[in-house]
């Protein structure tokens, strides 16, 4: 039987589909699709005549090989002389693009940085920030390894290296809105995007007043960091300080990056300013723990703080201004609620955002069979399944005081079905009723919010945990018990002593 190969559809989800493809690829010359990190990025982005093109590899060629291994074609096929015609007379962008390129192999041939910024700067005074995303891309579809294109991202801070603040942030608007424009961010977003940036940045407790706020301390920090190695002082404890900028870069990379890039197709930030938080964090945590300030040591403070600094800008010029103009209101409140996870960063508390903190966060769409939460959704057998895998014994008793749910599953303390919907008062004895009474009293009034109760039963060490369960506005909804073997940790402690 033959398999039906959409040439319309990307690499990744071919290969999904027929795993043997990746070798067939491979023979063919798409040698980087061994690589599953290649295939997990660019082969989500690239489909097969695409990458013929790129590799000028005749789809001739390409479909002689499918159809000898059982393929039938489906899809829009790229005629050869069509790639040829492209070759020999390139547009002016496929010109641009390649110079971009062509700076990055001045780069990795060892090229001083600065001489290479000239030239860029000299031939790209109007550069849009899109033709520096297709740059990168196409060096990743190619099998440029993601380190080596990383380069291209100093290559691109060299647009907001003005005499002034001001001209670096008019360079970047200028590149931002270009690359905007080839997002196709709606045209009234696209118009009022820079007030539609200020806005949410200065709204107390957005996502962005938040991580703006967080970039005024740091560039603080910075400043004082400069001065004081033109003082000739050491700065070891002011990069310790620094140091703190990971919770802020670690945000972007959780919240940011990976919405932009799998919601709506804008892959740039996370292909390469998400390498740039790692190699600073990296560079910094390095540097801290070094004891020998050497003249060495210094050079390379200066350079992470320098590269540090220009993620202030690409933030606030470019990064920014994508998301407030495709993240909806929703999302942000997803945003704004996931962002309570992390720590305090340079000392940026966070503030309340009202609006986000009373609206109740709206789903998409209700998903049919499927039990959706505000963590997430699943099916009922699954939530059935996970719940009986815990290894806790869970029982759940509501604000009426009514027996609501067991897990399945052998137990220590029997819990026959029949006892669902009774009152949990009438499943104990008198003697241990008043306990239970007390307890509860005690989660419903506000007096505690858990119980630990260590004990012996059946040989085994267990502990049981009594805990209130309340909802987000504190009110009470009703109590759980968890019964845990303990006797693992009694080994393991035995052991390693």
């Amino acid at each position: 039987m033959k398999k039906l190969l959409d040439l319309n559809r990307s690499v990744f989800e071919l290969t999904e589909e027929y795993p043997e493809l990746i070798d067939i690829l491979a023979r063919l010359g798409f040698t980087e699709i061994t690589k599953k990190a290649v295939l997990n990025s660019v082969g989500k982005m690239m489909t097969i005549p695409k990458g013929a093109k790129i590799k000028h590899i005749p789809m001739e060629k390409v479909l002689s090989m499918f159809a000898e291994n059982g393929f039938d074609i489906v899809g829009d096929i790229v005629p050869e002389h069509a790639v040829m015609r492209e070759r020999t007379n390139p547009s002016i962008s496929d010109s641009r693009t390649e110079q971009l390129k062509g700076y990055l192999k001045r780069l990795g041939d060892g090229e001083d940085l600065e001489s290479v910024r000239a030239d860029f700067v000299k031939n790209f005074s109007e550069v849009e920030a899109s033709e520096i995303m297709k740059a990168e891309q196409e060096l990743l579809a190619e099998g440029t390894p993601l380190t080596e294109v990383q380069k291209l991202c100093d290559v691109h801070s060299a647009l907001f290296h003005g005499a002034t603040r001001e001209e670096k942030i008019a360079n970047a608007e200028r590149a931002v809105e270009q690359s905007l424009r080839k997002e196709s961010v709606p045209q009234a977003d696209y118009n009022n995007k820079k007030e539609k940036t200020a806005s949410l940045a200065e709204l107390p407790g957005h996502p962005l007043y938040t991580l703006t706020r967080e970039n005024e301390a740091l560039s603080e920090l910075l400043n004082e960091a400069k001065q004081a190695i033109l003082d000739g002082k050491d700065v070891g404890e002011k990069l310790t300080q620094i140091r703190e900028i990971s919770i802020h870069y670690a945000k972007k990379g959780d919240l940011l990056y990976p919405h932009l890039k799998v919601k709506y197709g804008i892959s740039g930030p996370s292909d390469v300013m998400w390498t740039v938080d790692d190699e600073i964090r990296d560079e910094m945590a390095a540097l801290v723990k070094e004891t020998e300030h050497s003249e060495q040591w210094l050079k390379r403070v200066q350079n992470v703080l320098k590269r540090a600094e220009e993620m202030i800008y690409k933030e606030a010029n470019i990064l920014f201004p994508i998301c407030a103009v495709n993240f909806t209101e929703d999302e942000w409140k997803h945003i704004y609620r996931d962002s309570k996870d992390y720590s305090v960063c340079l000392g940026v508390e966070s503030v309340v955002w009202e609006a986000a903190e009373t609206a109740e966060i709206t789903k998409a769409a209700e998903i049919d069979g499927e039990i959706v939460m505000p963590g997430g959704h699943m099916t009922l057998e699954q939530l059935t399944a996970l719940l009986n895998t815990i290894p806790l014994e869970i029982s759940f008793i509501d604000a009426e005081n009514i027996n609501r749910f067991f897990n399945e599953g052998p137990k220590v303390f029997k819990r026959p079905g029949m006892a669902i919907d009774r009152e949990v008062f009438s499943c104990h004895p008198p003697k241990v009723e008043q306990m239970v009474r007390a307890i509860i009293d005690d989660f419903r009034n506000n007096r505690r919010d858990s119980l630990p109760v260590w004990m012996e039963k059946g040989g085994k060490t267990m502990l049981v945990t009594y805990m209130a369960v309340r909802d987000k506005n504190k009110k009470y909804l009703g109590t759980v018990e968890l019964v845990q073997d303990m006797e693992f940790a009694k080994e393991h402690f035995q052991n390693n002593n």
